[in-house]
């Protein structure tokens, strides 16, 4: 049985690089590369824990079409059980088009497909009554999930016995704190990033923030901050940050997917959440590194070997 059940949002992105701007009419602009990936803050995290040696089952929907044939194959290939990968009949597969542009970052184009149409119903709660961590990816994007179902799934998981972590994929919205506010106590590990953090709590404050997410029951917030590192804050303890590792960053997609496959790996371990943070930092600095949700890291010992020998930026 897998220890981690990973559920939520499923995406395969097509990502070009190096991207300077869009040729215009019909003209040609030529790239370095173009990969394809598995995305998604349910199945990117899902197989950087297969490549981190962790029993993993992913659990979300995918269209009946070559791109979900894609997410599967490729899923199955880094040993993650897609038992629970539920081909949608109606919608197409999830996907993104991305241009990472020379300093990492990238516009997005995407579509939300056979995502929205995932609902409590697909919960394999036989398999999560068998796990040590649900993780659910995805809060602002699973239109059936969003709101009171996800505040029902979280607290199930819990009377089951798991440890809850969270991810978020939002843009700025009026219902943010509405539509996931029911969940907050029913969240162990809540890990958006800190710009998706502001939003949802508006402001900028990283201290208002944490105590907002604190005061409305989350066990401790986990906000990653790119080239600031990352603040680990259990609720009722002293906020810790750790430094960012000092790499040559080549795209940003999936860094924080990377973190949490990171991070909930360590607390599989056993790890304190500062010490599962530092091997969820290596793990988002490793992708960052290469191109796509699926670059940089190898496994587990490589990542050991990368905390041990790579320089840390300066606070």
């Amino acid at each position: 049985m897998p220890d981690v059940i990973s559920f939520g949002a499923h995406i395969a992105d097509a990502l070009g690089w190096p991207f300077a701007a869009v040729p215009p009419g019909q003209q040609l602009a030529m790239l370095d590369r173009i990969s394809f990936t598995v995305a998604g803050t349910a199945a990117a995290p899902s197989v950087n824990l297969a490549k981190l040696g962790v029993r993993v089952a992913t659990v979300g929907r995918v269209g009946d079409d070559s791109i979900g044939g894609f997410i599967r194959t490729t899923m199955e290939r880094y040993g993650v059980d897609t038992t629970h990968l539920v081909v949608d009949p109606e919608r197409q597969t999830s996907s993104s088009l991305l241009l990472i542009r020379p300093d990492g970052s990238r516009p997005a184009l995407h579509v939300i497909g056979a995502n929205a149409g995932l609902t409590e119903d697909d919960v394999p709660w036989d398999a999560v009554a068998e796990a040590t961590v649900f993780h659910l990816g995805g809060a602002f994007i699973l239109p059936g999930i969003d709101g009171a179902p996800m505040a029902r799934i979280l607290a199930k998981a819990k009377e089951l016995g798991c440890t809850t972590t969270v991810d978020f994929l939002m843009s700025p919205r009026p219902d943010a704190q509405e539509l996931i506010g029911p969940a907050l106590p029913y969240i162990d590990y809540l890990m958006p990033n800190i710009e998706e953090a502001g939003w949802l709590v508006g402001t900028e404050d990283r201290a208002e923030i944490i105590a907002w997410l604190h005061a409305q029951g989350v066990g401790c917030t986990v906000l990653t901050m790119g080239g600031d590192g990352v603040s680990i804050a259990p609720r009722g303890q002293q906020e810790i940050v750790l430094p960012a590792y000092d790499v040559d960053v080549v795209d940003t997609t999936g860094c924080g997917d990377a973190f949490t496959s990171g991070f909930i790996s360590g607390l599989l371990d056993g790890l304190d959440p500062a010490d599962a943070a530092e091997r969820g930092l290596a793990c988002g600095s490793l992708v960052a590194t290469g191109l796509g949700s699926d670059a940089g890291i190898v496994d587990r010992a490589q990542v050991e070997e990368f905390r041990t020998t790579q320089p840390r930026l300066a606070g």
